[in-house]
């Protein structure tokens, strides 16, 4: 190029440039947690496309037990959103170290303190956590080529080719295999299992937690009456919890599993063709299972949405309830009391501080991982999430983990869920599960757990110590010989 070439190229034309993205060696450190001895290597895989250029960089930990002997399990782990990394399972349930909270897993008073985590999966698993493109420290050449992971699609082949790559560079092939996924994190490792059994990836088992595989159960579309109903026992499990209503808990949970897909379905499904008695009854009904007011259910038809639900049901104690753990109450802006929704979700809240702090320090300190990128945590991406199409429908991939489970009968699939999660209710789940059209030999092979905690149950020193028990039992039933 001549020098009066290069004098009229405009700045922002050198901005568009892409950056030529380079591979990194990653950095390996030992440590040693409740007599487990083990090394951690941190750093980023390369993600090429069919040229061999580098498109992404995938950051992940790989924790590896010391002295374990050959036929170690071998577990890949991501969290969701979609926009999340992989810190909440990484420091709340799996990894050998651990975010402090309260015992019922509320936020204590900074500063915050990482812990050993005695309930460490580490223990019978090798462990993989994964930041998909555009969380954490991921990150595409550019925005343009960042758009190819940012959808339903795109997201399982990218995260699908890193779990490639890493079975390659580690020779781990042999090893018994499994996926752990947290809400969007279900929605990937469901996908992902069909996407790799189609080449020659098999699994032994699938660990669901908080999920969502098939997004018609939690949309709250107009004309879709399906998340009303399944969201229903969530609904009654809180109240219940605040003392809205009474009696026992499992008795209402049943109680409002039988009215949400008998009465109430039907009731939904009559629209304005509902007789005024019928309207009546079915309303008082609902107002016993959810304890908000049969007024207020009048004015939303019926059908009380998720965030209404959590602003209306303690909005006399100008508190709000927690949308991935409706236990939690928040204080919202008390001059905005009519406000339809809450201020913010205290659930939410109350784990960011938390996690966020403590995981940027616990890289860089004990894993050695020195960056001055910011991590990532729900604003990595973007531009929208491609969901599909609406010829498509609900983006779904329960079909995918169907089509696995019917090539790959051994797998195993493993859910758990909260009473008091109202992101991803584990009455939808169990709807999804039965919907999936399994064969009737398979459905043996998907064992469902339920916690009384919400969406991330591990906060709960309850919930984490009987999640790490049943998951451990969960891979030890299916990890062959």
């Amino acid at each position: 190029m001549s020098e009066a070439t290069e004098s009229t190229t405009k700045p922002e034309e050198k901005k568009k440039e892409p950056k030529v993205l380079v591979e990194e060696p990653a950095v390996i450190r030992q440590g040693e947690v409740a007599g487990i001895r083990y090394t951690v290597e941190t750093g980023r895989l390369p993600i090429k496309n069919e040229k061999e250029e580098i498109e992404a960089l995938v950051f992940y930990h790989y924790y590896k037990r010391e002295g374990a002997g050959e036929n170690r399990p071998l577990m890949f782990s991501f969290n969701g959103g979609p926009g999340s990394p992989s810190l909440w399972l990484h420091l709340g349930a799996l990894g050998p170290y651990r975010a402090q909270m309260t015992p019922e897993g509320d936020m204590p008073p900074p500063p915050f303190k990482l812990v050993p985590n005695p309930e460490t999966w580490l223990e019978f698993a090798d462990l993989v956590l994964i930041d998909p493109v555009g969380t954490g420290f991921s990150r595409a050449k550019d925005e343009e080529t960042a758009k190819k992971f940012w959808g339903v699609k795109g997201d399982i082949e990218g995260n699908a080719e890193f779990i490639r790559l890493f079975l390659t560079r580690k020779c781990r092939f042999a090893s018994p295999l499994y996926l752990a996924g947290e809400s969007y994190g279900t929605t990937r490792a469901a996908g992902i299992s069909g996407h790799l059994i189609e080449r020659g990836i098999a699994f032994n088992g699938i660990v669901l937690v908080s999920s969502i595989i098939n997004f018609q159960t939690a949309d709250f579309t107009k004309g879709n009456d399906l998340p009303y109903t399944l969201y229903l026992p969530t609904y009654t499990a809180t109240a219940h919890y605040h003392g809205q209503i009474t009696g026992d808990l499992q008795d209402r949970i049943n109680e409002a599993r039988e009215f949400a897909l008998g009465d109430y379905t039907l009731a939904l499904a009559q629209g304005d063709n509902l007789s005024d008695e019928r309207r009546a009854d079915i309303r008082k009904r609902l107002s016993g299972l959810t304890g908000l007011s049969e007024e207020y259910l009048d004015l939303c038809d019926l059908r009380p949405h998720i965030w209404k639900f959590c602003k209306e049901l303690l909005r006399k104690e100008r508190r709000s309830v927690g949308r991935l753990d409706s236990r939690f109450k928040g204080i919202d802006d008390l001059s905005q009391g009519v406000n339809e929704g809450p201020e913010h979700d205290p659930s939410m809240s109350l784990l960011m501080g938390p996690y966020a702090s403590l995981y940027c320090q616990y890289a860089r300190e004990q894993c050695g991982f020195e960056t001055d990128l910011e991590y990532h945590i729900f604003r990595g991406i973007k531009k929208p999430w491609d969901w599909g199409s609406a010829r498509d429908g609900f983006p779904d991939t329960s079909d995918a983990l169907r089509k696995a489970m019917s090539r790959n009968p051994h797998m195993g699939v493993f859910v758990a869920s909260g009473y008091y999660d109202l992101a991803t209710p584990f009455f939808a789940t169990e709807y999804t599960v039965s919907h999936m059209g399994l064969d009737p030999s398979l459905k043996k092979n998907i064992e469902i757990r339920e916690y009384e905690a919400g969406h991330m149950m591990y906060i709960h020193e309850g919930s984490l110590s009987k999640l790490a028990t049943e998951v451990r039992e969960f891979v030890a039933r299916t990890r062959g010989s």
